[in-house]
């Protein structure tokens, strides 16, 4: 396990090789990016970072949606920025339900936004009840309670507690604590409080879905094992000793889909760009270090998953 020195030491080494480093995440997307086998009629579509669009039966769900994409200089100086209204009438269709795994801004910022054009409730934690709120929202927030079963049409899902990935060099998790914002003209990205941190089940077409935010776990907490499919976030998991290990352990996942490696600071229909560290090649070693029978299959930003039979 690295200590905080360690941290600094691989992001110094990363700069090394950067070129490299990309190169080879480049080629390792390309040799992953095979079909994704889905239940007849289910259809997924990465959305960049954490977010996913599900829809069946003409029910839609959505998880972690972003699509504002603040710049990164935005971040720095602290700037507030709203959800963009051109950017979700673009990227969000229509929603029946959102779900949101915690309130950092790259998971919630367009939530009340979209809660708002489509009508729909939005399922999390208190802290995303407290932004909804900022926007006169607060009644389409479901306060979620651990492992309780909620269903949207032919969509069933529950809340399983985790954890955030410690960021700060192994040592602390960035704007934690609950969202307590008081107006909306307060929210810069640093008061988008991360809140309570979820895993998400979800039940749809015969299959089971498990998300993962967040590059942490608690594994007390994880009663779903074998999963059809692992939506895995894999941005910070450097900072969580052996993540990799215990959540496939935990889950014995069929399939994983890596996700949150992409820079979330560039537009959404720009070219994808890696996050910085995040090493994809690195994931697939570890996946298949882990267990050398799970397959991998990696996603095109914004293109649906369909089934092929």
């Amino acid at each position: 396990m690295l200590g905080p020195l360690g941290h600094v030491g691989s992001a110094l080494a990363y700069f090394a090789t950067a070129s490299r480093q990309h190169k080879s995440d480049l080629l390792t997307a390309r040799q992953l990016a095979a079909p994704l086998p889905l239940p007849k009629g289910l259809e997924l579509t990465w959305l960049g970072t954490a977010g996913f669009r599900l829809a069946y039966q003409d029910t839609v769900i959505w998880i972690d949606p972003y699509v504002t994409r603040l710049p990164l200089l935005d971040l720095v100086r602290r700037k507030v920025v709203p959800p963009s209204k051109e950017a979700v009438a673009r990227w969000i269709d229509k929603a029946d339900a959102v779900l949101v795994g915690h309130t950092h801004f790259d998971h919630a910022l367009d939530v009340p936004a979209i809660a708002k054009q489509t009508g729909c409730k939005v399922y999390g934690s208190a802290s995303l009840r407290n932004l909804m709120g900022l926007y006169g929202l607060a009644d389409q927030a479901v306060v979620v309670e651990p492992h309780r079963a909620i269903e949207v049409g032919p969509f069933k899902f529950h809340f399983v507690p985790s954890v955030h990935s410690k960021l700060q060099l192994g040592l602390g998790i960035p704007y934690s604590g609950e969202l307590t914002c008081e107006h909306v003209d307060g929210l810069t990205p640093q008061a988008y409080k991360c809140g309570q941190v979820w895993g998400i089940h979800i039940e749809v077409a015969g299959a089971r879905i498990y998300h993962q935010g967040s590059a942490d776990l608690v594994e007390d907490e994880i009663k779903d094992r074998g999963i059809d499919l692992f939506l895995c976030g894999i941005s910070g998991r450097r900072f969580t000793p052996k993540y990799v290990e215990r959540i496939v352990g935990a889950l014995a996942p069929n399939m994983i889909v890596p996700t949150h490696y992409d820079d979330f600071f560039r537009p959404l229909d720009a070219k994808a760009q890696f996050s910085f560290n995040v090493n994809l090649t690195g994931f697939a070693d570890e996946v298949r270090a882990a267990s050398r029978d799970i397959p991998l299959h990696v996603l095109d930003i914004g293109v649906p998953c369909r089934s092929t039979g």
